[in-house]
């Protein structure tokens, strides 16, 4: 009994381990997924923004909160022979520092965002505008640009 739960643990822990390192059966279809999330959270903000919908200081904190987890997700999806078949610019495998340093100023500025808990729009509007500028700047640099 005592081996037999031994091993039950180490082949857990050597699933778990395998688990946390094999990359995603497709990276592009799963950054695809995260830009469409930050997406949505980007009209979603914009649209408190403008007052289209009324401001809702939890929404704001979730959106930042989401923006985030997509910064902090979305870095693990570009292995080595994923290039090519989507808006990913070359970019993104030939300046891997740079790339970096984009995601960590993303991850940096939406963490703080969310932190802030922008209590009105008035407070919302900076802190969004820094982080879709984030976005825009990122865009720029790393994404194959349409037409």
């Amino acid at each position: 009994m005592k081996i037999a739960g031994m091993m039950t643990v180490a082949v857990a822990m050597a699933l778990a381990g395998a688990a946390a390192i094999a990359q995603p059966a497709d990276p592009i279809k799963a950054r695809e997924r995260l830009m469409e999330q930050n997406g949505r959270d980007a009209k979603a903000g914009g649209q408190m923004l403008k007052g289209e919908v009324p401001y809702d200081p939890a929404k704001a904190v979730a959106i930042f909160t989401s923006m985030n987890d997509v910064a902090k997700k979305f870095g693990n999806y570009f292995p080595k022979g994923s290039e090519g078949g989507s808006e990913a610019s070359p970019a993104i495998w030939s300046k891997p520092a740079e790339f970096q340093a984009a995601l960590a100023k993303f991850q940096k500025d939406t963490a703080a965002a969310a932190a802030a808990k922008p209590a009105t729009a008035a407070e919302f509007g900076p802190l969004f505008g820094q982080v879709t500028g984030n976005c825009k700047s990122c865009h720029e640099a790393f994404r194959v640009k349409k037409g």
